[in-house]
């Protein structure tokens, strides 16, 4: 299903024989050589295309290297967009962009990659090259635009970006604008003057006008292009000229329908019933169109309209591909739907068929919905899901499902497997179960009557009957059972499901058999069997390997890190990740999303150690990833982590922000919740201070001393033990700790026992916290000592203990003058010295970085906060403009921060500005 590429749509419109010259916007358009980006944006009709076609063709061709591309609705798909876009800049710059076209094939696509191995061919061009994109506003997937920014950023110098589009783009405009990066030629540009549109209706549409009627014509249309050439067609063809133009002249908003109905009347009827039926198609070439119309004389038909001039734009020199001017095609359909309603389903069905016959499934897909055809939408989206699936093109099957009816989807145990899939990704757990019920019912009638019995006693064969995904569909809907319960915290049902998963899975469905390993293990790990969890997560991992699913395998290392973690064993999860991250690396951008994955858990593992450096570092290398690629379960975890080295900074509100977005992008059913986000929200509130904020938490969730432990709940419950510890050094006399030991002793026994050493250190390192509060000293020095001594690896336990703040430090002094605990607790007192965690108190600015700003830093950090640009910005200074780039390096390094806004905003809360 690998789509052909539509080579029509790669060569620049032909120039018709007459045009007003325009040198005005030609002379705009040759100042492009100087920004990346030129952008052409006005509504239909307004000479965009013409515009390009006929600048493009004053220079001769050896003088410039230039890739079209005519984009249409079916290139917003990542991978269609960017294979296109090669395929264009190739017939520029031969022999560029094979390993482009190599990883665009690759699944998931690694689109910086891809660009950046675009980028890399072009630095090399020994003359300026123009890619222009026509037609760009039927683009509006997000991906694409996240890299079209990265590559407009990174154009080499000889390579120049010119964008046509009936809307501005969602790209930095505003930006580039500031820059001096771009240039824009815009409605009121392209509109003709008074000039330009005399010598049009003279000297190209041939009408001899008087001036009163030229200017007549040109202020009713305002310059509008199109209505000005429909407005000529139809003066050819009338002898009152005078009366027309007066009509014409009216307000009335029905002018341009008017128009195009003259035009459409003075056809013949075998013309104008072509031009009705192959509306519906958005692109025309001979054979389709006899599919579609039912004729025999599609190619000659199209070569009489187009030398009729009748809005026919040529997609090639062999005059076989064509296209109706977009606004005349929306007044064809228009017409259509007036005057022969029946007969659009019929047309678009007829079209389908053809598509299919060629083996373009999208296009194929797309007009049985229009026709209204979901059976056939349906059977066609059935054949189509095993190669979708492969190539992991689920926006495809996702804009598919979104338009079909209910009850369509119903009908197909396929589609309605997907269908919950889909809803299981956007966080609707509700409503994912009864579709699943649906598909596995009708799964298990057909298997009890059997397929051709059913035809054979007057029954209709299902659509789906044969096809290849309904062999592996029952594993896959216990699968998508397993996720269900996991995210509804059901352990067992979990287990259940995923059992039998691997029991209907086939040797070779390594898919399935990788998932239902993968749920076991979280099963387990949600139980708090870290051991059992481990093993069996490592089986899925090798299903994944053996299926070369090298994606899923490498970022799975996520969840064993986190196993290993919960063991006691850091060193152990740092090493794994250094693994993983060599074998993505050696893979390049191709594994962008497990580089990404792999980064975030090393910088979580650093950030533990007490290297924020290095954690940071991390942090900053995933950036790209999680900003522009696409939504995945894991994506939440860098902002976790973020927040985590905020926090560590001592800038809590910051920390805040973070985990907001966190909540914001969680998806409950792909990992166990171990470590709830609204509880790290609330460990940040406690350090900060807020404790009543804090209190409201523990409110919400009902949590209490007396409470059952189990693992799920020990985040929570660690998290209230530090909530009591801190009323209690607010208040001494509110006994906010009576009945914390009883707590910490059940929770530490089940960790224990359960083998999650990572979770023993945290539990002793809180019993010594209590009892320090408490002014037992000997009790809390044990306890400490007990931290240390039962962790495998206690020099990787920074953060945990540092953490804590003053109330921890005041116990690491303590400890000095034991012999057992002294040196931990001179490690971590010479590792916490100038800290936030160490020094800061409720209302009391913490130190840090912040602090080494110097007053020309801070100057610029106020007129940071102002509209100013930054060449304005220099100049209220009296420096250059490089001078306060290095001004503004320094003062974002200081800050930790990457952008002028996070700039100000961690300025505001240090009270700097």
């Amino acid at each position: 299903m690998a789509f052909p590429i539509i080579a029509t749509k790669l060569f620049v419109p032909k120039l018709r024989r007459a045009l007003v010259p325009r040198p005005r916007l030609s002379d705009r358009l040759r100042g492009g050589a100087e920004p990346g980006l030129t952008l052409i944006s006005a509504p239909a009709g307004f000479g965009k295309t013409t515009l390009l076609a006929e600048w493009l063709a004053e220079t001769p061709g050896e003088a410039r290297c230039i890739a079209w591309l005519a984009l249409d609705p079916a290139d917003n798909e990542p991978a269609t967009f960017w294979t296109y876009v090669v395929n264009a800049l190739q017939m520029a710059v031969p022999g560029i962009g094979p390993v482009a076209l190599e990883l665009i094939a690759s699944r998931p696509m690694p689109t910086e990659l891809v660009i950046a191995t675009i980028l890399n061919d072009l630095a090399g061009a020994a003359a300026d090259v123009w890619l222009v994109l026509d037609d760009y506003h039927v683009v509006d997937s997000g991906d694409v635009s996240a890299g079209m920014v990265f590559l407009l950023e990174h154009l080499p110098p000889l390579v120049h970006v010119v964008i046509s589009t009936r809307a501005d783009p969602d790209l930095p405009l505003s930006r580039w604008r500031v820059r001096g990066e771009l240039i824009e030629i815009r409605a009121a540009d392209l509109r003709f003057t008074s000039e330009e549109a005399a010598a049009y209706l003279k000297e190209v549409a041939g009408l001899n006008l008087a001036a009163d009627d030229v200017a007549t014509l040109e202020e009713r249309t305002e310059g509008w292009i199109a209505a000005l050439q429909l407005a000529a067609l139809s003066l050819q063809r009338h002898d009152d000229v005078a009366g027309f133009i007066a009509r014409f002249a009216g307000n009335d908003r029905y002018v341009l329908d008017y128009l195009v109905e003259e035009v459409l009347r003075h056809q013949p009827d075998a013309v104008r019933r072509f031009l009705l039926d192959s509306a519906v198609l958005n692109r025309l070439t001979g054979p389709l169109c006899d599919a579609v119309t039912g004729r025999g004389d599609g190619s000659q038909m199209l070569m009489a309209l187009e030398r009729a001039n009748l809005f026919l734009v040529p997609l090639d020199d062999r005059r076989e591909w064509y296209r109706y001017h977009n606004l005349f095609a929306d007044v064809l359909r228009a017409r259509l739907l007036s005057e022969h309603p029946e007969r659009i389903p019929l047309l678009h069905q007829r079209a389908s068929r053809w598509y299919e016959s060629h083996d373009q499934s999208e296009d194929a897909v797309r007009h049985a919905l229009a026709a209204f055809d979901f059976d056939r939408a349906v059977h066609l989206m059935e054949l189509a899901v095993p190669v979708l699936r492969r190539n992991r093109q689920d926006a495809v099957l996702h804009s598919w499902l979104s338009v079909l009816p209910e009850d369509a989807i119903r009908r197909s145990p396929v589609l309605s497997v997907f269908f919950a899939g889909m809803l299981m990704a956007s966080g609707d757990l509700d409503g994912v179960e009864s579709w699943l019920d649906d598909a596995g019912s009708a799964l298990a009638a057909e298997a009890k009557l059997g397929v051709p019995e059913s035809a054979s006693r007057g029954g209709t064969t299902p659509s789906w009957a044969g096809v290849e995904e309904v062999q592996t569909l029952p594993s896959t809907i216990a699968v998508y059972r397993a996720s269900l319960a996991q995210a509804r915290g059901d352990i067992a049902a979990t287990s259940s499901y995923a059992r039998q998963a691997l029991e209907l899975a086939g040797p070779d469905d390594h898919l399935a058999r990788g998932g239902a390993a993968g749920f076991l293990g979280l099963a387990a790990w949600a139980a708090g069997d870290v051991r059992s969890a481990a093993r069996t997560f490592s089986e899925a991992v090798a299903s994944l390997r053996a299926g070369g699913n090298l994606v899923d395998e490498l970022s799975s290392t996520v969840v064993l890190a986190d196993m290993w973690l919960a063991t006691g064993r850091p060193g152990e999860a740092r090493r794994l990740y250094q693994k993983s991250l060599k074998r993505a690396r050696a893979r390049g951008g191709f594994m962008a999303r497990a580089s990404s994955d792999l980064h975030v858990g090393l910088s979580e593992i650093d950030r533990e150690a007490g290297d924020l450096g290095n954690a940071k570092q991390h942090l900053e290398l995933a950036a790209a990833f999680v900003h522009r690629g696409p939504m995945t379960e894991s994506r939440y975890r860098w902002f976790v982590a973020s927040g985590l080295v905020a926090r560590d900074e001592g800038n809590h509100d910051r920390a805040i922000g973070f985990l907001d977005q966190a909540e914001e992008l969680y998806r409950p059913g792909f990992f166990p919740d171990v470590r709830p986000i609204a509880a790290i929200k609330a460990r940040v509130r406690i350090a900060q201070g807020a404790l009543s904020e804090a209190a409201g938490w523990a409110r919400e969730r009902g949590l209490s001393v007396t409470d059952e432990v189990s693992y799920l709940r020990e985040y929570n419950h660690l998290t209230l033990v530090r909530l009591l510890i801190a009323q209690e050094r607010a208040d001494s006399e509110g006994g906010a700790v009576r009945g914390v030991h009883r707590l910490l002793a059940e929770l530490l026994a089940h960790a224990s026992s359960s083998g999650r050493a990572g979770s023993v250190v945290e539990i002793r390192m809180l019993q010594a916290l209590v009892y320090h509060v408490q002014g037992h000293r000997q009790q809390a020095l044990e306890a400490l000592r007990c931290a240390w001594e039962e962790a495998s690896e206690p020099d990787e336990y920074v953060r945990l203990f540092l953490d804590e703040g003053a109330p921890m430090v005041e116990l690491l002094r303590s400890a000095m003058h034991d012999g057992g605990t002294v040196a931990h607790a001179s490690r971590l007192l010479n590792l916490g010295k100038g800290s936030a965690a160490q020094t800061s108190r409720p209302g009391e600015r913490p130190a840090s970085a912040v602090d080494s700003l110097s007053e020309r830093e801070i100057q610029v950090l106020k007129l940071l906060d102002s509209a100013l640009t930054g060449p304005e910005i220099a100049r209220e200074l009296f420096i250059s403009h490089n001078t306060l780039r290095s001004h503004t390096k320094h003062v974002f390094s200081k800050l930790g921060v990457t952008s002028r806004r996070a700039a100000v905003l961690c300025a505001r809360d240090h009270g700097l500005i």
